[in-house]
């Protein structure tokens, strides 16, 4: 492993974490000897989560580099032809003890995931989708790094324009879904993106900073709480232990809830596995270990047989809909224009640098909204009122839905007019119920009523919102 990136000298912080580590997981340094994969499965994901990084990132660049091992079969440190050490594969990392890269598997493992972290924060790689960390594909160029900015893990093969599959950062991706079972959203680039000679060892010229891709993205499952809301891609088994070998107990059924009563533990049978167990207990009361690789969050308010569940899931994996707090999303609460405007910032990633004064008299520069809000207003998507107020806490109403969605998706002109009685000729919404109707995004209240006055609810702006994005949702 090749690491182009300068890190600075660790400090008694670092020293700190390290122990901290050691100590969550009770491990005790034993030079020679690589620990069982219980234990370096509980030493890869305490340093990940303590450095803010995905654990499953860190678990498949060590499977990739090592194997999982610190140490060769004569209990001498792993090293490499061009001078990788340990578990992580380090190489040319002088500001690192390199005795304790080559004897001690903790530091090893912290050390690596150091220069992961560093890199997410590099002014130098292109940032995807505003860099969320707990976002698996954000750290697509992150991983790239890890293993150097050289033309072989250019994203794209710049004399055919295809993907480059043999890329450092394509293989890890694919070793996190074969071996704990996501399916990873595919990144797709254009070969003008990136320059370089690929008969040069000169590092990629990257064209372009920033990256945003209208799709949902997988978060790390590492982090789930005591008494969080879970529910499961696929029916899952329920298992006595944290094992895939123990006694089922139950099913978690794909749309079913359950409640994590515990911390994550890790695989007790010998088998590496790179996911974790969860215990968790069932509505029905039954209690078990369910495996982390097919969970998902779940808001507990959220009828499971909502017709907006899928929406819901589906903007929220964008990361632009969320919820109140992890387990509660607000069904049947009226959506505020505050709101309204932070999901259609995320929605389409408009720019909130740079952007004049609005002069709403009730959104000062000091608001939390103050950006989002000046930034649709200068792309003309939202308005104030005739008292020249934004007013935020104002709840939007299904008319001034229509309007805002038009602006943003600029639905095609409709074949037919709308059937509702109460939108009439002349009404400054008309157009705009006329086009979303049409492109099927909204339907009446009724078959005949629009119901331009009411409050739109947080799960009907999902919907609509969503059948805007993806047509599969109309």
């Amino acid at each position: 492993m090749t690491v182009l990136s300068s890190i600075a000298v660790f400090s008694s912080t670092y020293v700190q974490a390290e122990e901290n580590v050691e100590q969550e997981c009770n491990y005790e340094v034993k030079t020679g000897e690589n620990p069982d994969y219980q234990m370096t499965n509980c030493l890869l994901t305490e340093a990940a989560i303590k450095y803010d990084v995905p654990a499953e990132i860190v678990k498949a660049i060590a499977e990739q580099e090592s194997g999982w091992k610190q140490f060769d079969e004569n209990g001498d440190p792993l090293t490499s032809v061009d001078g990788g050490i340990g578990i992580m594969q380090l190489t040319n990392q002088p500001s690192f003890n390199q005795e304790k890269l080559k004897n001690d598997i903790s530091y090893n493992i912290e050390a690596g995931v150091k220069i992961l972290s560093d890199n997410f924060e590099r002014n130098d790689l292109p940032v995807i989708n505003g860099a969320d960390r707990n976002v698996i594909e954000h750290w697509y160029f992150a991983i790239l790094a890890y293993n150097g900015t050289k033309p072989i893990n250019s994203p794209v093969k710049q004399s055919t324009g295809d993907k480059n599959e043999e890329a450092y950062q394509e293989k890890i991706f694919a070793s996190i879904n074969q071996s704990v079972g996501y399916d990873l959203t595919e990144l797709k680039f254009d070969a003008e993106d990136f320059e370089y000679d690929s008969e040069s060892d000169q590092n990629i010229e990257f064209k372009k900073d920033q990256y945003h891709f209208l799709l949902p993205f997988t978060k790390t499952k590492h982090l789930l709480k005591e008494g969080q809301t879970i529910g499961s891609t696929v029916d899952l088994n329920i298992r006595k232990e944290p094992s895939t070998k123990a006694q089922k107990v139950g099913t978690l059924k794909e749309g079913q809830l359950a409640t994590v009563t515990g911390p994550a533990q890790y695989e007790t049978s010998g088998i590496q596995n790179q996911f974790v167990f969860y215990p968790v207990q069932l509505e029905n009361g039954i209690e078990g270990y369910v495996a982390s690789a097919y969970l998902r969050n779940k808001f507990k308010d959220l009828p499971t047989d909502n017709y907006s569940v899928e929406a819901i899931e589906y903007l929220y994996d964008m990361n632009i809909l969320k919820g109140y707090s992890e387990d509660e999303f607000g069904y049947k609460d009226p959506l505020k224009r505050k709101n309204t405007a932070l999901f259609l910032v995320r929605a389409e990633n408009i720019s909130l640098a740079n952007r004049p004064d609005p002069g709403f008299v009730d959104v000062p520069k000091s608001s939390d909204f103050y950006d989002e809000v000046a930034a649709l207003a200068d792309e003309g998507i939202f308005k104030g009122d005739n008292n020249n107020r934004f007013n935020l806490d104002s709840y939007l109403k299904r008319r001034e839905m229509a309007v805002l969605l038009q602006r943003v998706y600029q639905f095609p002109e409709a074949s037919e007019t709308e059937p509702f009685v109460d939108v009439k000729d002349g009404d400054w919404y008309q157009d705009a119920v006329e086009k979303l109707y049409a492109a099927g995004i909204t339907k009446g209240v009724s078959e005949t009523e629009f119901g331009p006055d009411q409050r739109i609810t947080r799960e009907q702006f999902a919907t609509f919102l969503a059948r805007s994005i993806n047509d599969e949702f109309r």
